[in-house]
C-alpha cells in the first residue's frame, strides 16, 4: 500500500483530504506543521509528500527541500491557495513537485496523486 505523509495547518482540510485518500485506498499519516511531519519522515518512508505550503514551525516548501534530501525518491505534491509561490522557480521547491491549487475537487486531488505515484 501507498504510505501518504500529509502536512496541512487546516484542522478541517486535513480530516478531509485524510478521508477522501483513504477511501482511494491510500495509508495516510497526517501534520498539522512542517516540522512535526519531517519528524516523522526521519522515522520511517512514505511514498508521496502532500503538503500545504503555508504553515507554522516550517513551510511546506521547506518541509519539501529537507524531505527530498532524505529521500530523493519522495514524490512531493503542494496543496495550496498559493501556487505562484510553488511555481517561482527561485523557491528552493523540489523541480519536479505538483501543485494543485485550492479550491479543487477530490477526484483531481486523486487523479494527481494517481498520476504521481504511477511515474
Amino acid at each position: 500500500m501507498k504510505r501518504i505523509l500529509l502536512a496541512e495547518d487546516d484542522n478541517d482540510m486535513r480530516q478531509f483530504l485524510t478521508r477522501a485518500l483513504k477511501t482511494a485506498g491510500y495509508e495516510v499519516v497526517s501534520f498539522d506543521n512542517g516540522l512535526s511531519a519531517y519528524e516523522r519522515l526521519r522515522e520511517e518512508p512514505f511514498s508521496l509528500l502532500l503538503s500545504d505550503i503555508v504553515m507554522p514551525e516550517m513551510d511546506g516548501i521547506e518541509l519539501a527541500r529537507r524531505a527530498t534530501e532524505l529521500d530523493p525518491d519522495l514524490k512531493v505534491m503542494f496543496i495550496t491557495g498559493f501556487a505562484a509561490v510553488a511555481l517561482n522557480p527561485d523557491s528552493d521547491a523540489p523541480k519536479d513537485a505538483s501543485v494543485l491549487s485550492k479550491p479543487f475537487h477530490l477526484k483531481d486531488l486523486v487523479s494527481e496523486v494517481e498520476r504521481l505515484l504511477a511515474a
